[in-house]
């Protein structure tokens, strides 16, 4: 694995913790990263969870490149 393609991963590993703190904190700075509230009409409190799910989903996904 290359250094770019290294961070990159840890990058990706970083934006999936940033949305799995995004389902549970509110703060100014990760509301601006959220998913549900740049993707969908009227985000709400409910739609949190969709940030959970994109979180893990990413983390494992680069946590996966890393070790394969």
């Amino acid at each position: 694995m290359g250094s770019q393609d290294f961070a990159l991963t840890v990058g990706g590993i970083a934006y999936g913790l940033l949305l799995i703190a995004a389902t549970f904190m509110n703060n100014r700075f990760i509301e601006a990263f959220r998913l549900d509230s740049l993707f969908m009409k009227n985000p709400s409190a409910s739609t949190r969870g969709v940030n959970l799910v994109v979180g893990l989903v990413i983390i494992g996904y680069n946590l996966y490149t890393v070790i394969w």
